[in-house]
């Protein structure tokens, strides 16, 4: 089987070939473009298919992680979308729950309601109600209201519709049938429905995920169905699957149902092919940095496990979204970020990136701001004339011009000293994200191993971790293309659920397997759609429970078959360990409440495997070393430069020891191993440093 991973990142869009039945592997990065990705993404893929020598015809498996949603709800740059709602509520989006980002400040701009995601003049309401327990029509929907409202929105030449009422999820037929309403009086507009979108209580996050649906919805489907396109005209004959924030694929159909699911696709990639490498190099708990041109992700598996955030936590910029997601944080750190001294005369690097244009000043095309990049190249870390493998020539007078000009008349440094200083705000960046995800959650980080990603991550992974004691850090054979790898190392997964609201003490048995059921036959019809055999099918039944009183959730598993007194016992069980995981505290006198249930829907994809290198000495070969270059490292606070042996990694084999300090280059990451330490090949290639 031929398979393809593509990540498009805010700098460069990574490739990552894999051939299955003869384990060739062609690797391929290519500058981003942001006026339109899919250029980038679909010149990548040929120049692929031609160093594989294949046609595009024949390639089995195209996998999609990106950025485009997540960047459209930063940049505010959306569709115009508008609302249907029941009377009364339309204000919900606004109003949110009260939450404020500074506690204590009486003048703040809140995010959410400086850039709504639906104006409120596009916010209608209808009179319709239907009330809990069970879903009874207390009022009914008042269609010509409806009528009425889809015209006015028509009229106001909205791009995109949410149909947001109070109780849909106990009875979604009044969302339906404005649904059919919205297709006879205006045929073709994008339209969420609530209960579809995220099919739960709680109506400021429902609400909320479904105009995010609506605000990402069209611009979303429209590149993707530009790259779908444009991959059948270039020859390309297999489907395109996306990755989405719960840290599995989707198919195109699958994933354009709900777009709010592909945001932080990109930065989940990362993590799940930092797990699979960790894994390889033999560690089970792990961080991964994975640096770009524009961000840095941090991920926390302990024993090899994404987390999952809550779901009353996943925010998405400025914005609440109800949906899956894995647990990863994205700070302003990347190769791209410029430094700049503000208004107060701090030196500060970042969040603002360079990007891909014009870029780092030392790329040549236009930049004229010192970022980290820039740094690197000052400081001798990167290799001006073997950049990408060769294919981009770096300029270091365009970097030491960018910070005479921006940082060192202002702070009364020399260059040396401002790019040393560059990376030390950059990499304390690094190591506050890492404490706030590891210590502030409860894991040690001396128990783990730092797996540094990205085309940057290699270069800061070892003094991060040894500002944070971590005692091993784990390079992987292709750090800058990790993301794209880990496109190939998960599975096909989708989420369904149901708000239930029942206690264990007194179960409603006969609907929780009627509901269970019918999750699992959507699902199934999902996935069956989607070209899975029943014997790669895999569903898992969970049951988000709290005790009586609380006001968040903890997700544990629940029996497959029947349920009945025995798998609701199982239920309390678990509810009670994982409360006292967590909070390291339980109440078994307490009721526990099943809120919700799920049904995770998982397609089983191949599994990736890794070729094993050659064994060597201890001694690295000869035909390994490139050359010995000064590099300046900041030794008792002093800048020191250091004769540094550069390494070409393709030529390194398993057993080699690299002494720091050295500099190991390849075409996707430039690896810096500081004085001090060493760094040993495994037999699949991961360089492990242990400090």
């Amino acid at each position: 089987m031929k398979r393809l991973g593509v990540d498009v990142g805010g700098t460069f869009t990574d490739f990552f070939f894999v051939d299955e039945d003869t384990g060739r592997i062609v690797l391929n990065k290519v500058p981003t473009v942001p006026a339109d990705p899919s250029i980038g993404v679909m010149s990548g893929a040929l120049e692929v298919c031609e160093l594989a020598g294949i046609s595009p015809s024949e390639l089995d498996q195209f996998f999609h992680g990106t950025t485009i949603a997540t960047n459209i709800i930063i940049e505010h740059n959306g569709s115009r979308a508008g609302m249907i709602t029941t009377k009364g509520y339309r204000d919900i989006i606004y109003i949110a729950r009260h939450k404020r980002p500074l506690n204590f400040s009486l003048r703040q701009d809140l995010p959410y309601q400086k850039h709504v995601l639906v104006e409120r003049s596009n916010r209608l309401p209808v009179s319709e109600r239907v009330i809990a327990p069970n879903g009874e029509v207390l009022i009914p929907l008042d269609e010509e209201e409806v009528r009425a409202a889809v015209r006015r929105l028509k009229a106001e030449d909205v791009e995109s519709v949410a149909v947001c009422f109070l109780f849909s999820f106990l009875n979604p037929t009044h969302e339906i049938r404005v649904r059919e309403i919205i297709e006879e009086e205006w045929p073709g507009v994008y339209v969420s429905l609530s209960h579809e979108v995220i099919p739960q209580f709680r109506e400021y996050y429902r609400f909320t995920t479904t105009c995010l649906n609506c605000y990402i919805g069209p611009k979303v489907s429209t590149y993707v169905n530009n790259l779908a396109m444009a991959m059948k005209e270039s020859g390309f004959v297999t489907d395109l699957h996306l990755m989405q924030s719960s840290g599995g694929v989707a198919t195109l159909e699958g994933a354009m149902s709900r777009p709010v699911t592909l945001l932080m696709s990109g930065p989940i990639a990362g993590l799940i092919g930092g797990i699979w490498a960790g894994r390889n190099a033999g560690f089970s708990n792990l961080i991964t940095l994975d640096v770009g041109g524009t961000s840095a992700d941090i991920g926390v598996a302990p024993n090899g496990q994404m987390r999952t955030k809550h779901l009353l936590d996943t925010k998405i910029g400025d914005y609440d979204a109800m949906i899956p997601m894995v647990d990863v944080d994205t700070i302003g750190a990347g190769g791209g970020s410029v430094a700049f001294v503000d208004e107060g005369g701090m030196f500060r690097v970042g969040p603002r990136s360079a990007g891909a244009e014009p870029g780092p000043a030392c790329y040549q095309r236009g930049g004229t701001e010192p970022t980290a990049s820039d740094a690197n190249l000052v400081l001798g870390r990167l290799n001006p004339e073997n950049f990408l493998g060769g294919k981009m020539e770096l300029n270091p007078e365009l970097s030491i011009k960018a910070y005479e000009s921006e940082i060192t008349p202002r702070l009364g440094m020399t260059v040396v000293e401002a790019a040393l200083g560059t990376i030390r705000v950059l990499e304390a960046a690094m190591i506050s994200s890492i404490e706030m995800n590891s210590v502030r959650k409860g894991y040690d980080p001396r128990d783990f191993a730092l797996v540094g990603l990205g085309g940057a991550g290699p270069l800061h992974a070892c003094r991060v971790a040894q500002e944070l004691s971590i005692p091993a850090v784990v390079i992987p054979p292709n750090p800058g293309i990790t993301s794209a790898l880990g496109l190939l190392a998960t599975d096909i997964v989708y989420d369904y659920s149901k708000t239930e609201l029942m206690f264990t003490s007194k179960p409603d048995t006969d609907r929780l397997n009627r509901d269970f059921a019918e999750l699992e036959q959507r699902a199934m019809q999902r996935l069956s759609d989607d070209g899975l055999k029943a014997d790669r099918i895999v569903l898992e039944r969970l049951a988000d429970c709290r005790y009586f009183g609380q006001g968040y959730e903890l997700r544990v598993p629940v029996m497959s078959g029947e349920v009945n007194g025995a798998s609701i016992a199982n239920v309390r069980r678990a509810f009670d360990e994982a409360h006292l995981k967590e909070y390291k505290t339980l109440n078994p006198d307490n009721e526990v409440e099943i809120v919700n249930i799920r049904v995770m829907a998982i397609g089983l994809m191949p599994r990736l495997s890794w070729q094993r290198l050659d064994k060597g000495q201890a001694e690295p070969p000869m035909e390994a070393l490139r050359s010995a270059r000064p590099v300046i490292f900041e030794q008792d606070g002093v800048p020191t430069e250091i004769s540094t042996p550069h390494f070409e990694r393709s030529k390194l084999l398993a057993g080699n020891q690299v002494v720091g300090p050295a500099v190991i280059e390849q075409e996707d990451s430039t690896t810096l191993i500081p004085p001090g330490m060493a760094g040993t090949v495994d037999d699949y290639g991961n360089i492990i440093i242990r400090l």
